[in-house]
């Protein structure tokens, strides 16, 4: 492998080993193949290393990182983005499948479209190779900041982002974690435009220990904390729509139970 790849692809891991496999081979599948996979295991207490270090000792392109301690997802993503080599970065989540022209076409549209800063695309929620359902997201720029005070812009598991841009923003706050994706959205924002692909990109893996699973209140606390944070930027206007969504969000906060609450948002934003 040369030492410039033009994507790199970044994967932060946690007890892993029961999906970690497939989600690197859906990336060595692909129809682009001048990548690298930068894989952190984030201290897991399973064999998720050990099954990496036998798929890097295949394939050259597989680079290896591990945390001595667990440290939260924000850590995770801004030692991966240090380490990174491409001059784009795509997110691949380890539980996650990439479908096999993801890289190929947001490299595409990146290289085509210059002032867009991050690019994604609709996500295909699935359980054991069964369809659950599909997240649609808009398409051009104008559309997207029209409902970033709502939901983030850009599904963090499937976009692509200049390397560039990254550096301009900075490193993730790791204090914001798991909410750090939105931030770095709203920063990446400033300057530059966001898009999605108006197809599937990326294969959503369901399952008890996805993050799907795991939205709380603190969560949800500092989502709104960070929305507020952004409000009065020039880059951004804040509807009517998106003061009452967001009042709602935290008057309702303690009177409907989280599960409830992620279910109530999936019936929102996905679709059969």
């Amino acid at each position: 492998m040369h030492n410039s790849p033009t994507i790199s692809v970044l994967m932060p891991a946690y007890n892993a080993a029961q999906y970690i496999e497939a989600s690197i081979e859906s990336i060595l599948q692909q129809s682009f193949q001048d990548f690298e996979i930068i894989c952190l295991d984030d201290a897991s207490t399973d064999n998720t290393l050990e099954i990496v270090r036998k798929l890097a000792k295949k394939e050259k392109r597989i680079r290896i990182l591990s945390n001595q301690q667990n440290l939260n997802i924000a850590a995770s993503r801004n030692i991966l983005v240090q380490a990174a080599k491409g001059k784009y970065i795509a997110w691949q989540d380890a539980d996650d499948l990439s479908v096999a022209t993801r890289l190929a076409d947001q490299k595409s549209y990146l290289d085509s479209h210059p002032k867009v800063g991050i690019v994604g695309g609709y996500l295909e929620f699935f359980s054991d190779e069964e369809t659950l359902s599909y997240r649609k997201y808009q398409a051009d720029d104008t559309a997207l900041r029209r409902t970033i005070f709502k939901y983030s812009p850009v599904a963090q598991p499937a976009a692509m982002i200049r390397r560039e841009c990254l550096k301009e923003a900075g490193s993730y706050g790791e204090t914001l974690s798991p909410v750090e994706d939105l931030d770095m959205s709203f920063r990446i924002g400033q300057k530059w435009q966001f898009a999605n692909l108006q197809y599937v990109v990326l294969r959503y893996r369901i399952h008890p220990k996805s993050a799907t699973h795991r939205v709380s209140r603190h969560q949800e606390i500092i989502t709104l904390k960070t929305r507020w944070k952004y409000h009065t930027h020039p880059a951004y206007t804040v509807s009517l729509s998106d003061i009452f969504f967001n009042l709602a969000q935290l008057l309702t906060l303690y009177l409907i139970p989280p599960k409830m609450r992620l279910q109530l948002f999936n019936l929102m934003r996905n679709s059969k």
